[in-house]
């Protein structure tokens, strides 16, 4: 059955690359080829990701114009699907541990704001069955991939949809983009973590050479114990947020130092109110302009709306200060301060 209503605006955009930068299958550079665009729906966002692709540019490489595609992706969604891996994981949390029906399950993502039908939902349902089974299935199905490549590098990712849900634990094999593990655990102690991680690769047929996660310490310390003298590389977009969250901190308090400066344009407002003339709408006008400085909210590590809101208020401060200067109406300064 088709489609009957359009999907939803994206709400927030990120732009991924490989951190791959070297073929290994020649050590010359990869070149960033062109870039493919995706929307996945999350339980926070529609979020439309914008993806790098890099290939390979010798002929003489075994692996030339094959595409190298932006390891995180694999942490948001799974291949060709549209909706995130926390929703997988929450319509599992939902069926499995709070044993409720699929038209249940609908409901509860449909008072998340979600946009899904309720075939969705058993769709979601049979992926998450399809994760679960991996620890089932026959190994050796990613062997001649693995062996193609020649090595491992996995990336192990933990999404728990709320607080008390159990934690789908994933772990991803980056260079061929296949899952190999998947596993619900209550506990996140080290122990249970590093049991997991060595049934993953118990039966690669490929050396892992590197770990990629998040800073959690557990799973650091389970990494250490299962992979011994494997390189662990903390995940750069976790690690980035992470030390950029002091100067959000700092940002998000200038922003509401600002606001407060601001808090007159109400009054500017109703004193104009019914108002005709030029004078009375230029001076809507600029309180229009100061409250939509008001509405955007930032996220770490790098949007900072605080800086940007102080930038707006600069400029609508320069634009009363030039009609003032060519003899217009100037309101009260208090409102829109220097």
């Amino acid at each position: 059955m088709a489609r009957t209503t359009p999907r939803p605006e994206p709400t927030a955009h990120c732009t991924l690359l490989p951190l791959t930068d070297t073929c290994p299958g020649c050590r010359s550079p990869l070149r960033l080829d062109y870039y493919n665009e995706r929307t996945v729906t999350t339980l926070a966002d529609v979020l439309r990701l914008r993806l790098g692709i890099r290939r390979c540019p010798q002929p003489s490489c075994p692996r030339y114009r094959k595409p190298f595609r932006p390891e995180a992706e694999g942490r948001i969604a799974l291949p060709h699907h549209e909706f995130g891996l926390d929703v997988v994981a929450l319509v599992g949390a939902l069926r499995y541990r709070a044993h409720r029906s699929v038209p249940q399950i609908h409901e509860d993502l449909r008072a998340r704001r979600l946009a899904v039908a309720a075939r969705s939902v058993g769709n979601l349902l049979d992926r998450y069955d399809e994760l679960c089974a991996l620890a089932a299935l026959d190994p050796a199905r990613l062997h001649p991939p693995l062996r193609e490549e020649g090595r491992a590098i996995l990336a192990i990712d933990g999404l728990q949809p709320d607080v008390g849900h159990e934690v789908l634990w994933v772990i991803r094999e980056c260079l061929t983009g296949q899952v190999l593990w998947a596993e619900s655990l209550l506990s996140s102690a080290q122990a249970d973590l590093a049991d997991l991680i060595r049934r993953a690769v118990a039966a690669l047929p490929v050396p892992v050479v590197a770990a990629l996660s998040d800073g959690q310490r557990s799973l650091r310390n389970a990494v250490a114990v299962a992979l011994p003298g494997v390189p662990h590389q903390l995940c750069q977009f976790h690690f980035l947020r992470e030390a950029g969250t002091p100067i959000y901190e700092l940002d998000r308090h200038a922003k509401k130092e600002l606001k407060k400066t601001v808090r007159g344009v109400r009054v500017l407002e109703r004193t104009v109110e019914g108002q005709p003339g030029p004078q009375a709408e230029v001076v809507r006008g600029y309180c229009q302009a100061v409250r939509a400085a008001l509405t955007d909210d930032g996220r770490p590590p790098l949007d900072d709306k605080g800086l940007v809101l102080h930038e707006r208020l600069e400029k609508i401060a320069a634009s009363i200060e030039r009609a003032a200067e060519k003899g217009g109406y100037r309101p009260n300064s208090t409102a829109c301060p220097r």
